[in-house]
Formats: C-alpha cells, sequence, structure tokens
C-alpha cells in the first residue's frame, strides 16, 4: 500500500531532531510532489542513518533475496574484447569491485549480430560469449549480491559498419547526434529499414536465445532492456513507430511487441527472474513521444499479470527530459504496476531513502556513482565521502580503453590508509 507524504512525515517525527539524515524536503522534491517550504526547525523530519530502509533485506522473488536494496545501474562501460565480443578480466574484476549492491544489472549486451551496435559492448549469443561470463557471475556471488544480465537490440541507433542491417519499427532514424561505427569513429546516423511483420518473431527469438544463454552462465535473472531509444522503446513511442500493420498505431498495439517478448521469454525464466526497463522521460536516441505518460502506464498495468522480478522506470534527468508531454512520476509507475518498481536516475543515497518511505519504490537503482566509486554501498553505509565523480571522457571505453577510469578507482579504505 501506498503511504501518504502525510504518513511519511509522522513515521519520521518519532526520529530525534539531529540524527544524521536526509530530510523529506528533498525527498518529496525528488517524489515531484512539490511541497510547500518548511518554516521551522521542527518541520525538519530525519531517520538515523542505521534505520534506512536502504540497507535493509528485500525478497526480489520467492527463491531470490538481495542483502540489501541497492542496485547498480546498467552501465555501458565500452571495455569488452571489440573484436570477440566477449567479457573478459577486466570485467571480473570491474563486477566484483561493486558487489555491495544487492543486485548489479549488467551494461547492455546484444542479443544477435543485428542487434549490435556498440564498439567495446559486449553480446550474447555464442557458446562462447556464455561462457565468458561465467567468471564474472561466479565473483559476485561470491560476494553475496545478485545479478541480472541486460538483454539489448540497438536498433536504429546502429551503424551499417556492424551488421550491415540497421532496423525499427519504422525507417525514422535519429535526427540530432551522431553514432559511431565499427571502427569507434563518429558517424553520422544512417536510415534504418522498417522490419517486417514476420521479422518480429524472430527478433523475439533472437532475445530468447540470449536470455537461455544467460541462464546457463549462471545469471539470476535477465533484464530487458525497453528504453533510451533502443528497439523495444522505440516500438512504444508514437514519434518512432509510424507502422500500420498490428504492431503500429494504438497505444495496444505499439506495446503488442513488448508484451510478447515477455511472454515469450517466459519459456526460458521464471517471469520472477524478469526485469524491465523503461524510460518514459528521457530523449536519450532522439526520442520522446506526447503520448509517453499513457503508454508507461498502460504498459505498467499490463506487465502486472505476469509477476516479473521488476520494473524499472527513468525518472531522473539522465541526460535530460523530453519535452513533447507530461513526465511520469515515480507514484505513477507504482499505482499502475503492481509488483516490485525500482526507481532510477540521478538519485541520492538521502533521496533513495525518501522514495522507498513514499511507497512509490521498493528499489533503487544508482548509475554514475558506481562508476567512481566500487564502494558505493558500504560509503552509503557508513557515511563515508565519496570520490570525485569520474569525468564523461572515462564512461566508455572509445575513449580511454583499458583499466584505467574504469577499474581503477579506491575504495574508501585505500583513501583512507593513503
Amino acid at each position: 500500500m501506498l503511504l501518504s507524504t502525510v504518513e511519511c512525515l509522522g513515521a519520521a517525527a518519532k526520529v530525534p531532531i539531529n540524527a544524521p539524515a536526509f530530510t523529506f524536503q528533498s525527498a518529496l522534491s525528488k517524489l515531484h510532489l512539490n511541497p510547500p517550504p518548511l518554516t521551522s526547525r521542527s518541520s525538519i523530519m530525519t531517520v538515523p542513518l542505521k534505520d534506512y530502509t536502504l540497507f535493509t533485506p528485500y525478497k526480489l522473488s520467492e527463491s531470490l533475496e538481495l542483502k540489501n536494496r541497492i542496485v547498480m545501474s546498467p552501465l555501458t562501460r565500452a571495455r569488452c574484447d571489440p573484436v570477440t565480443h566477449e567479457a573478459g578480466p577486466m570485467q571480473v574484476e570491474y563486477y566484483s569491485q561493486r558487489a555491495g549492491a544487492g543486485l548489479i544489472i549488467t551494461e547492455a549486451v546484444a542479443i544477435s549480430v543485428q542487434g549490435f551496435g556498440w564498439y567495446g559492448a559486449p553480446c550474447l549469443y555464442t557458446e562462447a560469449h556464455r561462457d565468458s561470463w561465467k567468471p564474472v557471475v561466479e565473483a559476485v556471488h561470491a560476494k553475496g549480491a545478485k545479478i541480472f544480465l541486460q538483454i539489448w537490440h540497438i536498433g536504429r541507433q546502429g551503424h551499417p559498419s556492424f551488421s550491415g542491417d540497421v532496423v525499427g519499427p519504422s525507417a525514422i532514424g535519429p535526427v540530432s547526434g551522431h553514432t559511431r561505427d565499427f571502427n569507434a569513429e563518429k558517424a553520422p546516423y544512417e536510415l534504418c529499414r522498417e522490419l517486417k511483420t514476420e521479422e518480429i518473431s524472430e527478433v523475439i527469438n533472437d532475445f530468447c536465445k540470449s536470455a537461455r544463454l544467460a541462464k546457463e552462465a549462471g545469471f539470476d535473472g535477465v533484464d530487458i532492456h525497453a528504453a533510451n531509444g533502443y528497439l523495444p522503446d522505440t516500438f512504444l513511442q508514437s514519434s518512432t513507430n509510424k507502422r500500420t500493420d498490428k504492431y503500429g498505431g494504438s497505444i495496444e498495439n505499439r506495446a503488442r511487441f513488448l508484451l510478447e517478448l515477455v511472454e515469450a521469454l517466459q519459456n526460458e525464466w521464471l517471469a520472477d527472474r524478469i526485469g524491465l526497463r523503461l524510460s518514459p522521460n528521457g530523449f536519450y536516441g532522439d526520442t520522446g513521444s506526447a503520448d509517453n505518460y499513457e503508454m508507461c502506464c498502460y504498459v505498467a498495468e499490463k506487465l502486472s499479470k505476469y509477476g516479473l522480478a521488476y520494473l524499472a522506470t527513468l525518472d531522473g534527468f539522465g541526460f535530460g527530459f523530453q519535452d513533447k508531454g507530461p513526465l511520469t512520476k515515480p507514484f505513477d509507475v507504482k499505482k499502475n504496476f503492481k509488483g516490485t518498481v525500482m526507481a532510477a536516475n540521478s538519485y541520492t543515497r538521502d533521496t533513495a531513502e525518501g522514495v522507498l518511505l513514499s511507497g512509490a519504490a521498493d528499489l533503487v537503482s544508482f548509475g554514475r556513482p558506481f562508476i567512481s566509486n566500487p564502494d558505493l554501498a558500504e560509503r552509503f553505509l557508513n557515511d563515508w565521502a565519496l570520490n570525485e565523480p569520474a569525468g564523461y571522457e572515462t564512461w566508455f571505453g572509445t575513449r580511454m580503453p583499458g583499466p584505467s577510469g574504469y577499474i581503477d578507482f579506491p575504495t574508501y579504505s585505500v583513501d583512507f590508509k593513503n
């Protein structure tokens, strides 16, 4: 049941004013609730750090419990082998360093040759790809964390130098920005071709094969990348889907591809081991549509019947907000989705605690802070200072290949000793 703002503040009122913690004013602002300004010291409600819900275990399914509610977001870092597209020793170290999180969601992993289009990104459609991920999973499990693999089709944002076949729901390409080619050089977007109706089932089969290989590699589940202007997201959006068959037109038709994908994946995984990620507020990949809010609410409602592991929505600023329609708030998702909701994008430790206590979310994922703070969960718990944010040049291996800016960020204990 959702907690009202009054109930949240009432619970906080039982805590001493001088307890080290966040104010609900900032948390409610994050939730877009626009609370009135606080006018007296007695209005500042706090929760002691040791009592944060963020650090409590969470039962994601009957057979899967997380040690805390901190999730590491999927982050494309482009440090995998650019020839074989396999994970390697650097990925083992990278993910194991960050296994203080209750759940790790891997970087986006391409499901097929057609779905691949990012230099240094990993793939999972061969047995060799599968085997390369096994040491990663083992290292994460050894530290008590769970790990889902994000299955991904780049869609219209790809470049033909990768597969020769850039596809989308419609022959509509991004207008602004650029992509990168097979050699990681900047290149203009090229017009994608529209998938034929009979090809859609083939793409779904590719997703299922990749999900099956993820299971064989030992992952705890899979995360469907239906955000950020990649293939499933562009089926959802009215600005990128102009189809006239059963996969285009109405909200119901545009959601069909995603819902068919969710149903097909249940032949490979139990529903409670399948997560899904949406970005109704973003414009990454030159997206954004007037009816994104309505689409998100519709999809959330339809997904409720499956009993998925979670629904993650990017409600924060991230790469920016789209301005074509109303924004989706955390409460909107929780109202429509009957299951675990994961809030994501631009949260701090304290606004994360606020969204959990409000009842609008059950888990919170953190992305960029995990880049420069491999021990982010431990820093949150112990109130240790964070490292300086990683520079943009470190984000992707196309700009800084190798371990630098990837696995060489110090933990707090190393900082302290030095």
